[in-house]
């Protein structure tokens, strides 16, 4: 079946997008190709945090108070290993350690990342292709005054809390998109390519990192838009903000333009930064403004599906 959409995103954030656009009834249409930065093994387990938000919430069954891990989770594993003396800094539920149990067993196996995830996604009901941006490991490390972090020692453990001098993605250079990615990118039917709202340096340049991400992206004749995850010079969620002012750059929507600005054709600003449609338009991208917080299921839709609206009228770069 052709595609008509390929979204880029990582957890939390993207996933509401991602729900939008199911709820807009373009789920078989639609490929979310999914940021694996964050993955890595815990207590012997193969862990896919961002991977895990998407399944979770387009099925239904992810925790809507914090926008990760299951709903109705129970904590007793967890509870009888802090109480043996085993790491419990990374929050394992009784519900969740069945996907990465199950996970586990099937790459030990042989299985590539994105059969296991399609299978995974098939038990949950779900018939969205979540797509890993690749079957190899590229893995997350943030140079801190700390020292250098692995990505869930900064983000989880640390709480984001060490300053930020640089951020790496170990393996990169040798993985390749998955052949369902490039396919999917390379689809002469899509429409658009839209990049979430997740934050551009820990979510999506982990998947731009990925030699012939970049290539395909500029190759499409889909139109390439990306909605600003800064609304106000504040981080919708997350450390975004934070991250940006410590590396030097301006926590602003212009700034997530610019650092997008060689692989897109359009941006979509918040209505709170109307004022900022000028300096991004002379960027020489395509602008449009809306409501980007996505408080409610309406929210979620509206933006999925005036991203995709926008994305349909801006001009269409030659393949």
């Amino acid at each position: 079946m052709s595609l008509r959409y390929v979204l880029l995103t990582g957890g939390i954030g993207g996933a509401k997008l991602a729900l939008g656009m199911q709820q807009a009834g373009l789920a078989a249409d639609t490929a979310m190709v999914v940021n694996t930065g964050d993955d890595f093994r815990h207590l012997g387990l193969c862990i896919s945090p961002d991977l895990d938000t998407l399944m979770y919430t387009l099925a239904g069954r992810v925790n809507t108070e914090t926008g990760w891990g299951r709903a109705d989770e129970t904590w007793q594993c967890l509870q009888n290993l802090a109480e043996l003396g085993g790491e419990d800094w990374f929050r394992l539920g009784d519900r969740d350690l069945a996907v990465h149990l199950l996970r586990t067993q099937a790459l030990a196996q042989g299985q590539r990342l994105t059969q296991v995830t399609a299978a995974l996604c098939a038990r949950l009901g779900l018939s969205t292709r979540v797509l890993p941006a690749t079957d190899q490991s590229v893995a997350t490390q943030v140079r801190t005054t700390q020292g250098m972090l692995a990505f869930q020692e900064y983000f989880v453990r640390q709480r984001a809390e060490p300053v930020v001098q640089a951020i790496e993605f170990a393996g990169a250079a040798q993985a390749k998109p998955s052949p369902e990615v490039l396919q999917a990118l390379q689809d002469k039917d899509l429409r658009a390519i839209i990049i979430a709202p997740s934050n551009p340096y820990l979510s999506i340049d982990p998947i731009l990192a990925i030699p012939g991400m970049q290539s395909a992206l500029q190759a499409s004749a889909a139109p390439v838009v990306a909605i600003s995850p800064i609304v106000g010079g504040r981080a919708l969620k997350g450390p975004t903000a934070k991250i940006m002012q410590e590396l030097g750059r301006e926590a602003s929507a212009v700034e997530v333009a610019r650092h997008y600005q060689p692989w897109i054709d359009g941006f979509i600003l918040d209505h709170m930064d109307e004022a900022l449609h000028n300096e991004v338009e002379a960027l020489g991208l395509s602008t449009y403004c809306c409501n980007t917080i996505m408080r409610s299921l309406a929210d979620r839709v509206d933006l999925a599906q005036s991203a995709l609206a926008f994305a349909r009228s801006c001009p269409q770069r030659a393949a």
